[in-house]
């Protein structure tokens, strides 16, 4: 199945001058839907992580689907002043401006491994943020993923290194 026929280009979203990649049509449809998350869960199985952290918010809906697949946990990476316990947290640049990432303190325990999961890979700021976030909190961190690359931004090559392997599923 080509899940690049179930988005949308939006275009000057969230400012003009930037074509957001919608993934609304795909989370409509189930089975692409379930077509997206088999495919993600093929390339964490050789992991076997016991947790998979979702970015906020599109990362929540594929990650808490995958981590219901894999039969692992899930770890929510939320935008400042949204999780009711103590945090830590990570500022980061995005391509159109700079925002904070929050994590539970206590999320991981001690040797957790874990997947860092998020809907788009832009310019590698929110990945290398909540990448940081998970090794702050005590994780390691055994691999990042996304439903979409956007290679043209060299999210990837900001990402190297660090040293965790990004796989995504669609690049454009």
């Amino acid at each position: 199945m080509d899940l690049t026929a179930y988005l949308r280009d939006i275009p000057d979203f969230p400012k003009p001058g930037i074509l957001f990649k919608d993934i609304s049509p795909l989370l409509a449809d189930p089975a692409a839907f379930s077509q997206c998350i088999d495919q993600l869960a093929e390339h964490c199985t050789a992991y076997g992580p016991t947790a998979i952290v979702g970015i906020e918010s599109r990362g929540f809906i594929f990650g808490a689907a995958l981590a219901k697949t894999l039969g692992c946990g899930f770890v929510p990476i939320r935008k400042p002043g949204k999780l009711p316990a103590e945090t830590i947290s990570r500022d980061y640049q995005l391509e159109y401006g700079t925002d904070s990432l929050e994590m539970h303190k206590d999320a991981f325990k001690p040797g957790s491994q874990v997947i860092v999961l998020d809907d788009v890979l832009a310019t590698g700021g929110t990945l290398e943020a909540a990448i940081g976030l998970c090794a702050d909190g005590g994780a390691e961190v055994l691999a990042a993923l996304c439903v979409i690359e956007l290679d043209f931004l060299n999210g990837a090559k900001r990402l190297a290194p660090l040293n965790v392997p990004v796989v995504s599923l669609l690049h454009f």
